[in-house]
C-alpha cells in the first residue's frame, strides 16, 4: 500500500492518466446530480444554477448552457490562477456539458422524491466537484472565484460558493415555487458541505 507523505513534504504531482479519470469520473457524478435536479424540477448554485435559470425559462438544452454560461471566467481563470488550471476547468466543463445531454438518453428515473433528490443529487455533485478540484481544476464560473478565494485568502471554497448560491436560489423565486426554491436550498447545502469538510487549506488540495 502506498504510504503518505510526511507531513510537511509535497505530494507527488498527479499523472495525466490520474487526471484524466479524475475530470472524468468527477463531471460525471455531478451530471448524474444534475439529472436528478432536473428531473424533480429542482436547481443547484453557481454558474450551473444560472444555466438551470436559463433552461427552465427558454427550454433550451442544459449542457450546451452550462458550456456557454462559464466562457467569460476563463479569462480570470487564466490570469489568476494560471493555464494548467484553466485548460483542466475547461476539459471538466467541456465534459460535464456533454454527460448532461447524454445522460438522459440512458438513464430516467421513475420515482424520485424530490426531498432524497435534493440532498442526495447534492452529496454527490458535491463529491464530483470535490474529486475536480483535487486534480487541480473547477466546473468554472463561481467555482474560479471560490478556488481563488481560498487560494489567495485562505476562505474555505465551500464556505464562498454557498453564500454565492445562496444568492441564485433567492434569485428564483421568480420563475419557480417557493418549495422547489427552498429544496434546491436544501441540495445546495448538502453540495457545499462536502466540499467545506474535505477542501480545506492545509490540507490534501491536489496538484
Amino acid at each position: 500500500m502506498k504510504q503518505p507523505p510526511p507531513h510537511g513534504v509535497a505530494a507527488p504531482p498527479h499523472s495525466v492518466f490520474e487526471d484524466v479519470q479524475g475530470l472524468l469520473v468527477g463531471s460525471l457524478f455531478v451530471a448524474l446530480a444534475v439529472l436528478m435536479f432536473q428531473q424533480a424540477l429542482l436547481l443547484t448554485g453557481g454558474t450551473t444554477g444560472l444555466a438551470f435559470l436559463l433552461h427552465y425559462a427558454l427550454e433550451w438544452p442544459l449542457g450546451w448552457l452550462m458550456f456557454a454560461v462559464n466562457l467569460p471566467f476563463y479569462v480570470f481563470a487564466w490570469l489568476a490562477l494560471g493555464p494548467v488550471f484553466t485548460l483542466k476547468t475547461f476539459a471538466a466543463v467541456a465534459l460535464l456539458a456533454l454527460w448532461v445531454q447524454w445522460l438522459p438518453l440512458w438513464l430516467a428515473f421513475e420515482r424520485l422524491h424530490p426531498v432524497l433528490a435534493a440532498v442526495l443529487a447534492g452529496l454527490l455533485a458535491g463529491t464530483g466537484i470535490l474529486i475536480i478540484l483535487r486534480h487541480h481544476a473547477s466546473l468554472g464560473g463561481l467555482g474560479i472565484m471560490a478556488v481563488y478565494l481560498q487560494k489567495r485568502f485562505g476562505w474555505r471554497a465551500g464556505v464562498v460558493q454557498m453564500a454565492c448560491d445562496a444568492l441564485i436560489l433567492l434569485g428564483a423565486l421568480w420563475l419557480l415555487p417557493p418549495l422547489q426554491v427552498l429544496l434546491s436550498l436544501l441540495g445546495a447545502l448538502a453540495l457545499n458541505m462536502v466540499i467545506a469538510v474535505n477542501h480545506r487549506s492545509g490540507r490534501y488540495m491536489g496538484v
